[in-house]
């Protein structure tokens, strides 16, 4: 990460409401501003690597951060992608030790990060932390089992079309863009690139119409029938 600085105006506020900071009471959040230490990562750069000590809690305040596992033969398995206001493994707060999990930056992003030790500390003594904590991994562990029951439920178009009505604004037919690159989205579906292409041409015949990061969906009701 490049040079770390303490949080300035915009930066106190995007904290304020991020996941975490949003639920906290004014005590608390103080404490936390107070220890909160923010950084710029290029694209590709690590934030941390599978293994080594966990000492740090990081949350998104822009960007977009992949995370993933690595088998012995070195091929990449994503297993979450982080966006702005998101908490990066909050296990790490319950269980120590060491990162689970590689994370990069997938484009130009500012962290937030918070030395672990000092946030075991202050959740000891205020009880709003600890919970809120708590409530971050109970929805990280939420959505780990929605994927993974995505992906044994569901075909890549259904995942693919499942994915996109999430994020349609409207219940019409309706153009949006893609928060981030294919490739990144290919990895939260837990597809391969090509798959992805694959979906997104059988998509065509139900109405989906896509053009580098920009989709059009003709009919929402055609998708939710796959």
């Amino acid at each position: 990460m490049n040079r770390l600085m303490k949080p300035g105006a915009r930066e106190r506020e995007t904290l304020l409401n991020s996941g975490l900071l949003s639920a906290l009471g004014v005590e608390s959040v103080a404490a936390m501003m107070e220890i909160a230490a923010i950084g710029n990562l290029p694209p590709r750069q690590l934030l941390f690597r599978e293994g080594e000590p966990a000492d740090m809690l990081h949350s998104v305040l822009s960007g977009y951060v992949r995370v993933y596992k690595l088998d012995p033969d070195g091929r990449e398995a994503d297993v979450e992608l982080y966006g702005p206001g998101d908490l990066i493994g909050a296990s790490v707060v319950l269980d120590g030790g060491r990162y689970g999990a590689t994370a990069q930056a997938a484009e130009p992003s500012l962290i937030a990060r918070f030395d672990l030790k000092r946030v075991r500390d202050i959740a000891g003594r205020r009880p709003d932390l600890a919970m809120a904590l708590a409530n971050a991994l109970t929805g990280q562990l939420a959505r780990a089992f929605a994927s993974l029951a995505d992906d044994r439920l569901h075909t890549a178009p259904q995942r693919v079309a499942r994915y996109l009505l999430a994020q349609c604004p409207v219940d019409k037919a309706t153009s949006f863009r893609l928060p981030y690159q294919k490739s990144l989205l290919a990895g939260k579906l837990g597809l391969a690139p090509e798959a992805l292409s694959r979906a997104f041409s059988m998509l065509r015949g139900h109405g989906v119409n896509v053009r580098g990061r920009l989709v059009h969906i003709g009919d929402p009701d055609a998708l939710r029938r796959i």
